[in-house]
């Protein structure tokens, strides 16, 4: 890569300081906080179209939207404002794609020196967060109709090398076990309407495997809202969830259980008869010091925070500080909960959980019986 540092600021010179649809922002604001506004030049970079044809575009830019989820679209965006402010600080241009611009990129970022303008005591990204940066730059290059060949050697080496040197074995998230979740649904308020609702969440939650996002999309029925990944249908013997996942649609069967007490199609109905819901999002703010209901769907990051809020309550791995015991909870121990407690045949929980391999539910399966097939024995020793 020496050809990137001879080269001087007149071969590169500097980006705008907006560059078009990049929806670049100031390097110090969070993720959280970058906006989402559509970065899809592939439809503005074309010529201007006649009147009739405006409707065609504004349809292809939302079918372009829903292509991704809008988290996907938001760290995306957060990636390229990232990654276009690197560039100006050395003097590079992001566009067109310069395969050896982006593998000093990924070095910056595993060493460290790719946040701010400072060197010293920057936290490396991990390989994970390199991985999903190198997929936005490659995505946003892709929409802006330059393609990034991810397959060069000054990308793919230094990725390989990088993943060889820092990758680490992946952190899982502690998984709620039954026990666990009945001790969890104690700490809330049975007699408040925020209680009601997050102990439906948490049941839905667990019981159905879903991920946060499946849980704050459900409708209450099919086709009420735009934003909506799914619906709810209540029957005698349980309920069925419609969600649309990455690969499509699924289906999850959720049951009635043994008590009451801890049924979740028995909370959902409790918290849509107090709700007193009839159409539009399932699970909504609780406004007005917990006695109103408002029209808005909950975000899906109020899932983790529950999940988060509600073991700390329980006492759950009290062998651990809080700090600590903060950062095993989130909204995955609910679906690893499921996988590791339910005792049944394998593929059950896989479909339950949408998963397209048994390998990626094992990772999900805190506890099983990880020997009930011996192939030393099987082999004669």
């Amino acid at each position: 890569m020496t050809r990137i540092a001879a080269e001087n600021s007149e071969n590169h010179p500097p980006e705008p300081s907006a560059p078009p649809h990049s929806m670049a922002v100031s390097e110090d604001v969070s993720t959280a906080e970058v906006s989402t506004e559509r970065p899809y030049p592939l439809v503005d970079a074309t010529p201007a179209l006649p009147a009739h044809l405006q409707d065609l575009t504004d349809r292809a830019r939302g079918y372009v939207e829903a292509a991704s989820s809008q988290n996907t679209r938001r760290a995306y965006a957060s990636d390229w404002t990232h990654f276009s402010a690197w560039c100006r600080r050395q003097n590079l241009s992001a566009l067109p794609p310069d395969p050896e611009v982006v593998g000093l990129y990924i070095t910056a970022c595993a060493s460290g020196s790719a946040v701010g303008t400072a060197t010293r005591g920057a936290k490396p990204n991990s390989v994970a967060t390199i991985e999903r940066r190198l997929a936005a730059i490659g995505w946003n290059c892709a929409q802006r109709g330059t393609p990034l060949d991810r397959k060069n050697r000054a990308i793919a080496t230094v990725m390989a090398g990088i993943r060889n040197k820092h990758a680490a074995p992946p952190r899982q998230k502690e998984a709620i076990l039954p026990e666990d979740l009945i001790a969890m649904l104690e700490t809330l308020d049975r007699g408040s309407l925020r209680g009601i609702r997050d102990r439906a969440m948490l049941l839905i939650g667990f019981a159905g495997g879903l991920r946060r996002s499946e849980i704050t999309g459900l409708d209450l029925g099919r086709d009420q809202t735009e934003d909506g990944r799914g619906w709810i249908e209540i029957f005698e013997k349980g309920m069925l969830v419609t969600l649309r996942g990455k690969t499509g649609w699924r289906e999850v069967e959720i049951g009635r259980g043994s008590s009451d007490a801890t049924c979740p199609v028995v909370a959902v109905e409790t918290w849509i008869k107090f709700a007193k819901l009839a159409k539009g999002p399932l699970f909504r703010r609780v406004t007005g010091r917990g006695k109103n209901i408002g029209p808005d769907r909950l975000n899906d990051q109020e899932v983790a925070r529950l999940v988060k809020k509600t073991a700390l309550a329980a006492g759950i791995r009290g062998d651990l500080s809080e700090g600590e015991r903060t950062e095993k909870f989130a909204g995955h121990s609910l679906r690893a909960g499921l996988a590791s407690s339910a005792e049944v045949d394998e593929r059950y929980v896989q479909k339950q959980l949408g998963h397209a391999s048994a390998e990626m539910t094992r990772r999900y399966q805190r506890r099983r019986d990880r020997f009930r097939v011996n192939l030393t024995k099987a082999a004669g020793l």
